[in-house]
């Protein structure tokens, strides 16, 4: 049987392996709305060739938004959108010194005119972001639209399902 190919519509890239664990978070939220995309490690300082490489050919890829996390004052999502018009969204990594701050600092003060949207520090950010990337891919996929208006409604329902003791 031979496997379908399919494009990834989003690129979650991390600075390090070590971002993979709050950056399932993203990949899962991804996958539940049956979003394809694709994961991988690149750093803005460590491999700045492949980074740039990679970003130059992310749209010509059928890449449409780019999820990019790094912690301390790594500016993954800077050199990022540096090197593509594609929607870049930074994830603050949670860091040991400043508990992410500086991460969070570092993504969301870009010089003006190289915008990167940017979302909270650690998971509740990254799944935020997979979902911000999936509002944004959704304005022209009606399907995915109403997948995500359920998930919302879902939301609410369940917000209102709670009790007290």
């Amino acid at each position: 049987m031979a496997m379908v190919e399919t494009v990834p519509w989003v690129a979650v890239i991390m600075g390090s392996k070590s971002d993979w664990e709050v950056m399932r978070q993203a990949d899962e939220t991804l996958a539940r709305f049956d979003v394809p995309h694709e994961c991988r490690v690149l750093s803005a300082h460590r491999t700045p060739a492949q980074t740039a490489e990679y970003m130059s050919q992310a749209e010509s890829r059928g890449i449409e938004v780019v999820i990019a996390a790094a912690g301390g004052a790594a500016h993954l999502a800077g050199v990022c959108a540096a090197h593509t018009l594609l929607p870049v969204l930074g994830v603050p990594m949670e860091s040991a010194s400043l508990k992410g701050l500086d991460s969070l600092l570092s993504t969301v003060q870009m010089p003006a005119g190289i915008p990167v949207g940017t979302l909270g520090i650690g998971s509740a950010g990254a799944r935020n972001a997979a979902l911000l990337a999936i509002a944004i891919l959704s304005a022209s996929r009606p399907a995915l639209r109403e997948k995500l208006r359920r998930f919302r409604q879902e939301q609410s329902e369940k917000v209102l399902r709670e009790t007290l003791p």
